[in-house]
């Protein structure tokens, strides 16, 4: 037992997930063999915009093996729900299939044969005939007055527009005096989350309940798309999810062709599969990032931030998603990051596109905040000839300062932000590599952020237009061999959710951790949960209600054994086994006797009921704050434009860490994606809205060894203390490797405003 009373929260306790993962024996959708499975084909739109004039489906359907090709016309009606909606968003929900074409890709038929080959032998002979339009690429110039219209009745491309924070009159006039005012334009690649593994369902219908298997992030979240778009009571859906092998956001609803797949299968009365290929996902899974930001910055004599504005124009592709332009709302709220600024705000605009939707990625909107406002810092310091670390020392809200709101409403809770930059600048400068004389030119750059985590206040998200609740229930039960078996909303997506919980479990109930056994991703026997695992708020909301859960149980464990042993339930000491009165050991019961006794309805106080479980649900009174520091070393080769990221450190602070193994994990996968970010990844459109196949994640040569500094600064809301980590180490990698390119080659730096910086783009910069 630790000094603070934990056995296990706080250890690094091997992952209970990887000896299956390891052996080949997780559940994945692809995996799943039911009888008389059929497959199915998406049949995709091969133009970016334009109509569906004529769907024939006479040679398909005649195809071998096929039993089912559904057409527009037999999905009338069938829509899924935007579950977040802007300001006067005209729309609210999207259909499966649609005669109106608005991206490459997007579905216009599904065939269904005995086999995945059959099925995609009669897709290719499914006839498509299609007027094309001009496709828009690009969020320039679909705002361009002679764009062509995605929505004639919208008159024009513009699907939101609003502000938030200070507007945009009082930023300017804040900045009219300032003797220092920094204005640039960036532009953000989009990205796509690619999980390992892909998205996939296999659905049965049988007795008047559809039932899914799905690779899914919010199984709860599937259900109510599933029942909502097909017409079904919520008790006639149930989803299951298996391991979901990595979701990133991606996962996190419903799409239209897994919609289809459970069509097909009321329609048919029996399993259907659709598992999505490696050709479609650029196309059918949705990208995220896509954004323009034209920012200020302004600044006093002495350095001191006066304001901060950035006029953010998101893609929206080809109709708002489930989350439509959410991502960029959060760019806007997490703009002033972890400083004082006396005025901060920015103007929020949504645009519709001929490109796939796009939707949630990691960090939601918040690598690209924190992208723009370390740049412009960065960018101040080189103008004024400041340290950067020192600049931004200067103006960082210190630990006396918390709690305390931002100029657009963030309310943090607590932490020492200026504490995790000072001790990433000395992680890498004893860590910094050696200097080499090959040419290249090197330079270290930092970044901090402010991290939004455990997505919760319900009544808040009502107000921002989330159609979902963001409380979590968690049910522990002690069976009568004294096992406990936890059961949570919150789905396991690769994040070792399933280890903490039980972690958090055992230490509350007062149990051996290897006596727990968790429950994760069905909705018939886990607690309802309105979004999942999202938003880094699976270890912060749901081991939120498990700590009160868990500590509920002990308390009646307690009970019951105090009045067995006629002694006060404080009198009494639970060491894992047993129950004891302190000062006597011969006085004790066991726990499976307790729980024995408990299920049979032995010896009970009077007005007690039989079983012994507890539950709990969490509903938090606010976000809770994570942050970070980061710096970067890379070596750039002023010949062809090429970035080495030589060293990578990093400190965060997300509260108490249940499992600091899994913390630091979390930060480093993090921390890979953002290097793809910020050097090599993003979908590129041809002129006429094709997606290009070239797409390229970081390999382990990219990634360098990446050295982690852990802080815990416990949450004053959470049970537990506990804050997310899931975001943490996408959100500051871009800019801090940003800000090491612009510091090897300062003349550049004024136009390092693209991500990602590869050497195509890198390279004129540095010979100009």
């Amino acid at each position: 037992m630790g000094a603070d009373g934990h056995r296990y929260v706080g250890e690094r306790a091997r992952r209970r997930e990887d000896a299956r993962l390891l052996t080949g024996k997780g559940r994945f959708v692809a995996n799943t063999r039911l009888p008389a499975t059929a497959h199915a084909v998406v049949v995709r739109s091969p133009i970016a915009h334009g109509r569906l004039v004529r769907c024939e489906t006479g040679a398909a359907a005649a195809s071998a093996g096929v039993l089912d090709v559904i057409t527009p016309a037999d999905a009338a009606g069938v829509r899924l729900p935007c579950v977040t909606l802007a300001p006067e968003q005209p729309m609210s929900s999207y259909p499966v299939l649609d005669t109106r074409i608005r991206y490459a890709g997007q579905p216009l038929a599904l065939v269904v044969a005995e086999t995945e080959a059959q099925a995609a032998d009669a897709a290719a002979l499914v006839g498509l005939e299609l007027e094309e339009l001009p496709p828009v690429i690009g969020v320039t110039a679909a705002l361009a007055g002679d764009a062509p219209l995605l929505y004639p009745e919208w008159g024009g491309n513009l699907a939101f527009d609003y502000e938030l924070g200070d507007p945009a009159g009082e930023c300017e006039a804040a900045a009219a005096g300032a003797p220092h005012v920094v204005r640039m334009e960036f532009t953000i690649g989009r990205a796509s989350p690619r999980p390992l593994e892909p998205r996939g369902v296999v659905a049965a219908y049988a007795d008047g309940v559809l039932t899914i298997r799905t690779s899914t992030q919010a199984p709860h979240h599937a259900r109510d798309h599933a029942a909502e778009a097909l017409g079904l009571p919520l008790d006639r859906v149930r989803v299951l999810a298996g391991e979901t092998g990595g979701g990133f956001g991606a996962k996190e609803h419903l799409y239209p062709d897994e919609t289809l797949a459970c069509l097909a299968a009321m329609r048919l009365g029996r399993p259907v599969m659709w598992v999505e290929s490696p050709s479609d996902l650029l196309a059918a899974t949705l990208p995220a990032r896509d954004a323009v930001h034209r920012a200020m910055l302004a600044l006093d004599a002495t350095g001191r931030f006066l304001a901060i504005y950035a006029e953010i124009l998101g893609d929206l592709g080809g109709h708002p998603s489930n989350v439509g332009g959410s991502p960029h709302a959060i760019s806007a709220l997490t703009l002033p990051g972890p400083y004082r600024f006396e005025r901060a705000g920015a103007r929020v605009r949504g645009v519709v596109t001929t490109t796939t939707p796009t939707g949630s990625y990691r960090g939601f909107g918040q690598p690209e905040s924190t992208w723009t406002r370390e740049r412009l810092i960065d960018e101040a310091a080189r103008r004024l000839g400041e340290d950067p670390v020192e600049l931004r020392l200067r103006n960082m809200i210190g630990p006396g300062e918390l709690p305390c709101a931002t100029r657009t409403w963030q309310k943090y809770d607590s932490g020492d932000y200026p504490r995790a930059l000072r001790l990433v600048r000395e992680m890498a400068r004893a860590g910094a590599p050696p200097a080499r004389d090959d040419g290249r030119l090197r330079g270290i750059g930092y970044s901090c952020h402010v991290e939004t985590t455990g997505l919760g206040p319900s009544m808040e998200l009502k107000a921002a237009g989330m159609q979902a609740g963001g409380h979590e229930t968690a049910v522990v039960r002690m069976e009568p061999d004294a096992s406990v078996v936890v059961l949570a909303g919150v789905a396991g997506i690769g994040q070792g959710i399933e280890t903490a919980l039980a972690q958090i479990a055992a230490d509350r109930a007062g149990v051996p951790i290897d006596r727990v056994r968790v429950v994760l991703g069905d909705t018939v026997t886990t607690p309802y949960s309105s979004i999942g695992a999202i938003a880094s708020r699976s270890a912060t909301v749901g081991g939120g209600a498990l700590s009160e859960a868990a500590t509920r149980l002990r308390a009646r464990v307690l009970a019951l054994a105090a009045h067995r042993l006629e002694v006060a339930a404080e009198d009494l000491e639970l060491d894992g086994e047993a129950v004891r009165v302190k000062g006597d050991p011969t006085a004790a019961l066991t726990l499976r006797d307790i729980a024995t006794h408990a299920w049979r309805g032995w010896d009970l106080p009077e007005g007690e009921e039989p079983g012994l479980e507890a539950r709990a649900t969490y509903t938090p009174p606010a976000y809770t704050y994570a942050y970070g520091a980061h710096a970067a070393a890379v070596a750039v080769d002023p010949e062809t434009g090429a970035v080495e990221v030589e060293g990578y450190w990093a400190v965060n602070d997300s509260g108490v860490l249940v499992n600091p193994a899994i913390v630091e994990g979390q930060l480093r996968g993090g921390i890979a994606q953002g290097i793809g970010m910020a050097l090599t990844e993003e979908v590129v459109y041809t002129p006429e809205g094709q997606p290009l196949a070239d797409y390229l994640p970081p390999t382990a040569r990219e990634v360098p060894r990446i050295e982690i500094g852990l802080l815990q600064t416990p949450s004053p809301y959470t049970p537990g203390g506990m804050k997310g980590v899931g975001e943490s180490g996408v959100i500051g990698a871009p800019a801090a490797i940003g800000n090491a390119v612009a510091a090897a080659a300062p003349t550049a730096a004024p136009r390092l405003t693209r991500t990602p910086m590869t050497p195509g783009r890198l390279w004129p910069l540095l010979s100009s």
